[in-house]
């Protein structure tokens, strides 16, 4: 990678293919009981195309906004994040692994917050380094540092999130230890719906397209939790394929590389300060 005095931040997240990590990122987070009772309750990704669609759409355009603005975007995402959240809250009627029929869950919960985050920002530099370029591990660090200004846009302390790789997957380990992780047959559910979501006819090669890329991007113990078969082949096929995408990627235009935003070099919006009131009634200021 190209000394530069851009946060990494935005240099990771210009790269329009990372994205394609976020199934990845996705499984995991539905790992978690109360997460994925929380998309099943609230969400509406798996209804049909358009929805998952519009998910999607406003994902990115949320990533985009955070990561090179104008503030003005930026607090206008986190307005939206934190109405959503809002709406996100309820009651596990039956029970999901260790966590008992009664147990509140909220889209606010610091702790569902992080394993969301840390799942998203894993799936990202995975993605980054397969697709695009390789990274030292002193830059995984930077970007771990420089994402957690997400913790301010989210209305939680600001030292919530954790600032380098080590500490990241300490987090993953540790919640699978704790048996905190664990994939249901509600998470396998909404799994499929991701892997092979509803679509017309005309899309059906572009979601095996997709449904191959998640898998394949999957660590090996969420893969066997879901019960996804890959075979020594498969892993050879994709690494040959992700070894061929890398080397196009760095030879096409910037145009076609990079999101428009990316492209203006727009500076990092600063995240509002944070405000010590409870993370249960979070919001963001206007």
């Amino acid at each position: 990678m190209r000394s530069t005095t851009r946060p990494l931040v935005q240099i990771v997240n210009a790269e329009r293919i990372v994205v394609l990590g976020w199934g990845r990122a996705i499984l995991a987070q539905l790992a978690h009981p109360l997460v994925a009772a929380g998309v099943a309750d609230h969400s509406t990704f798996a209804r049909d195309t358009w929805s998952a669609f519009r998910r999607f759409q406003a994902t990115v355009r949320a990533m985009r906004a955070f990561t090179f603005g104008p503030p003005e975007a930026a607090r206008e995402a986190a307005r939206r994040i934190a109405r959503k959240h809002d709406q996100v809250q309820g009651m596990l009627r039956e029970p999901l692994a260790r966590f008992p029929a009664g147990t509140r869950y909220s889209a606010h919960d610091p702790e569902l917050l992080t394993w969301v985050h840390v799942t998203t920002i894993e799936a990202t530099l995975v993605a980054y380094e397969r697709f695009v370029a390789p990274l030292t591990p002193a830059q995984r660090d930077q970007y771990c540092q420089e994402a957690t200004a997400m913790a301010q846009w989210l209305g939680i302390p600001p030292d919530t999130f954790p600032d380098s790789w080590q500490a990241l997957q300490e987090i993953m380990t540790q919640a699978r230890q704790d048996g905190i992780v664990t994939v249901t047959p509600l998470a396998k559910a909404l799994a499929d719906r991701v892997l092979d979501p509803p679509r017309p006819w005309w899309l059906t090669p572009a979601a095996r397209s997709w449904r191959w890329l998640t898998v394949g991007l999957l660590p090996d113990w969420l893969r066997q939790a879901y019960g996804l078969s890959w075979s020594a082949g498969d892993e050879h096929c994709f690494n040959r394929f992700c070894a061929f995408l890398r080397r196009l990627w760095r030879h096409l235009p910037n145009l076609i590389r990079q999101w428009p935003e990316a492209r203006a070099g727009l500076p990092l919006p600063t995240p509002p300060e944070y405000r010590s009131e409870s993370t249960a009634n979070a919001r963001v200021s206007s």
